[in-house]
């Protein structure tokens, strides 16, 4: 029957097969979710309509998403959010000094520029103050946030 038919492609959807092309079968395009794109300010993305949009610290803190970075967020028909980095903004790398502030927030320091950093990014280095943190920074501009690309130590 159709029922049993539907029942069959949705569980294989659930799956995650692939067609012949590798590619997923799974669609994320427009007609499955609303989709919105916006600019990451550090910690969330901001939309074209300036509403915020809560990004998860783990995706920002993997993914290494650099305040400025343009992100595509499909909100599909069930509520679930997919954030997706189609953007990125040119980058440079700086090195810096971890401070925490009287609210227990991480800061990197260095050359009298202060930029915040996602705490999820500093515990998965298992970084601490006075660590020496590498940081990725907007080439251009001016940024409140940088994201950690590493940690270096020193040898104990």
């Amino acid at each position: 029957t159709n029922e049993d038919e539907e029942r069959i492609r949705i569980s294989q959807i659930g799956r995650g097969d692939l067609d012949s092309t590798g590619e997923d079968e799974f669609d994320h395009s427009a007609d499955q979710g609303k989709v919105i794109e916006g600019v990451f300010d550090g910690e969330n993305m901001i939309g074209p309509d300036g509403k915020q949009y809560s990004v998860p610290a783990n995706y920002a803190s993997k993914s290494k998403l650099v305040e400025g970075d343009i992100l595509k967020l499909v909100i599909t028909d069930r509520g679930t959010f997919v954030y997706k980095q189609i953007g990125p903004i040119e980058r440079i790398r700086a090195v810096a000094t971890l401070e925490k502030d009287g609210q227990g927030n991480f800061l990197a320091v260095a050359d009298g520029k202060k930029w915040r950093v996602l705490s999820a990014s500093v515990t998965y280095y298992k970084g601490k103050a006075d660590d020496e943190v590498v940081l990725l920074i907007p080439k251009t501009g001016e940024s409140k946030w940088a994201a950690v690309e590493n940690i270096i130590r020193d040898k104990e």
